[in-house]
């Protein structure tokens, strides 16, 4: 096998490099639906490729072990065993990391979605941590938002209606299903951490600009937003308007610019590398099938 095998292990670089230049530019929502596509084939190819390195362990077992020393038999060798041996125990480490992640997630829907009623779309609880979370429904439960009497105290009725637009917005796009999919390409492929980490900011800019566009308002907007930061400052991440240290200066930021316009050009980066993963996981999947004829 060549090296278009390993390719894929390194391709999440490029993604990795350049997540933050493209979310700093254009409209939120495109480039977090690029990238977190690109990160999953980034994670899948990456995950196939270890597959493949691990399944050339196969040749040490038998009856395929005693074809190693046929006299007549001039077989193409598969990578080194060690190789082989760091791949199967990549895949297990990543096995693990995303099977914690789901069960984490969906722990964490499960009590959520216990605070409230069935068929209830606003719930406040009584708690003085400010706290705003848009709880994701299921095919028989629609989502609703969860709010806390804290965050009700903070805000001022204009800003309440940004703080409710905002976490509409985050239930009627999805954008729990874009932060999972980011979050399982991480943990299949570590390299994608920040990929990660730029997609949970975007859907919060997302979330922010159709905010701005319901109330009319992008300075009342961004009030919201710094007044939420400075009031959950120390609190656990994602206490209010999903704000968490630095990431609330960036969007303040952004919500005081015009808003912003689709550049297409800033994506091209996300698509070259999904076309580059997908051909040569193409090529080392021939050369993994030649290899298995030759042996079989």
């Amino acid at each position: 096998m060549t090296f278009a095998v390993y390719l894929p292990l390194l391709l999440a670089l490029p993604l990795t490099v350049t997540a933050r230049r493209i979310a700093a530019r254009g409209t939120p929502g495109s480039a977090a639906w690029a990238l977190t596509v690109a990160a999953v084939i980034a994670a899948a190819c990456s995950t196939w490729s270890l597959i493949l390195l691990a399944l050339t362990m196969l040749d040490d077992l038998p009856p395929l072990s005693a074809l190693d020393d046929h006299p007549t038999l001039e077989l193409p060798e598969p990578v080194p065993g060690p190789i082989a041996l760091v791949a199967g125990l990549l895949l297990l480490a990543g096995g693990a990391r995303l099977l914690t992640d789901v069960r984490l997630r969906l722990a964490t829907y499960r009590d959520l979605r216990a605070i409230s009623e069935p068929g209830e779309r606003f719930v406040v609880a009584d708690l003085a941590t400010p706290m705003a979370v848009a709880v994701p429904g299921t095919a028989r439960r629609p989502g609703h938002l969860l709010v806390t009497t804290g965050i009700l105290r903070l805000l001022d009725a204009d800003e309440r209606r940004v703080l409710f637009a905002h976490e509409r917005a985050h239930l009627d796009r999805h954008h729990h299903r874009l932060v999972a999919a980011a979050a399982a390409a991480a943990a299949l492929n570590p390299l994608l951490i920040p990929v990660r980490e730029t997609v949970a900011y975007l859907v919060e800019r997302w979330a922010d600009e159709d905010a701005a566009a319901d109330v009319g308002d992008r300075v009342l907007t961004a009030k919201a937003v710094a007044r939420a930061a400075l009031a959950t400052a120390g609190t656990p991440p994602l206490t209010a308007l999903g704000i968490g240290g630095g990431a609330a200066v960036q969007r303040v930021r952004a919500l005081t610019a015009p808003a912003p316009a689709p550049r297409r050009r800033r994506l091209v980066v996300p698509m070259l590398v999904v076309v580059v993963l997908l051909a040569v996981a193409t090529v080392a999947t021939a050369e993994f099938i030649a290899l298995a004829r030759a042996w079989l």
